[in-house]
């Protein structure tokens, strides 16, 4: 097989991987267009059709079906390979692509770029910081910080901190004009500041738990939906409404007199963030020594 050949059936087999050109073409660091101009020739050289593709999607044909699945295994193990030698640098090196929400990257990432660098300059840490749950697989990350509840049973999850614990919130104005809610189902005759999920659109609905354990929900209302919950704060700080946010986040606010906490009796703990990544049966030596780094820093 020639050299263009295998990077053709490379090509390909990215493309099913990632499930989208764009993201295909950024891993193999070429444009959309080449990767396009890739495949069809891939196609006239084979006599069949792999992809059916449209402006907005890519599905994969019968014949890319049975193509890839010979072809994954195939290119797994090339893969180990090549890790497999890096391996044997003397300074680990390579791209390392991480996902984290912005609160997880605020608290285990930001304290640590400085000294991962410095320990191991040649690694590239590449970083998508938002609060989408990403699948980390299927786009290509190399690792994710996510909560504990968001991690599936396929990952390696390393801990990181202790467990969370969410706290209703408002200012002092506001419950002066509404009244303290007593009870969490209360709070459906009281404005509330919404959260939005940002990958599948849907309101995120508050969770309490009962004094016998059991954990409940109620669907709040209020003036303003956000996306990005920095704006949590500052919507409860304005009087607002009520707002649901980290316990350690509002302490300040708290402490200054300008949020009051309430309904903390209905306020539990939940597991807190987690380094998480595929378990596979090669761990590539960038990701080896980062988890190393993180275990050592938070104790993992």
């Amino acid at each position: 097989m020639r050299g263009s050949e295998f990077a053709d059936l490379r090509a390909f087999a990215t493309i099913v991987a990632q499930g989208n050109f764009a993201r295909a073409a950024a891993q193999l660091t070429v444009s959309p267009s080449a990767l396009s101009q890739t495949i069809r020739g891939l196609e006239a050289r084979l006599g069949v059709r792999l992809l059916n593709r449209t402006t907005r999607s890519v599905s994969v044909t019968d014949a890319g079906s049975r193509l890839y699945a010979r072809l994954k295994p195939v290119m797994e193990e090339l893969e180990a390979a090549v890790a497999d030698v890096n391996d044997l640098r003397e300074r680990p090196a390579g791209t390392l692509r991480l996902t984290s929400s912005r609160v997880g990257a605020e608290r285990f990432l930001a304290p640590i770029l400085g000294q991962f660098h410095q320990a191991y300059p040649d690694i590239i840490l590449d970083i998508t910081v938002d609060d989408v749950v990403h699948d980390i697989v299927a786009e290509g990350y190399d690792a994710g910080i996510r909560l504990g509840e968001m991690i599936s049973d396929d990952m390696v999850a390393i801990k990181l901190g202790g467990s969370l614990r969410q706290v209703a919130i408002a200012s002092p104005d506001y419950l002066a004009r509404h009244g303290v809610p007593q009870h969490p189902r209360d709070l459906l005759d009281h404005a509330c500041v919404n959260w939005r999920w940002a990958e599948t659109g849907r309101i995120y609905h508050w969770e309490f738990q009962e004094p016998d354990g059991d954990w409940f929900s109620v669907a709040v209302k209020g003036p303003i939906i956000v996306t990005d919950k920095s704006l949590v704060l500052a919507a409860a700080l304005q009087g607002l409404g009520v707002a649901l946010w980290l316990e350690d986040r509002i302490q300040p606010y708290v402490q200054e007199g300008s949020l009051v906490t309430i309904l903390e009796e209905w306020s539990g703990t939940f597991p807190g963030f987690f380094l998480c990544y595929p378990k596979q049966r090669h761990t590539p030596l960038p990701l080896r020594v980062f988890t190393d780094f993180i275990r050592a820093t938070y104790g993992g």
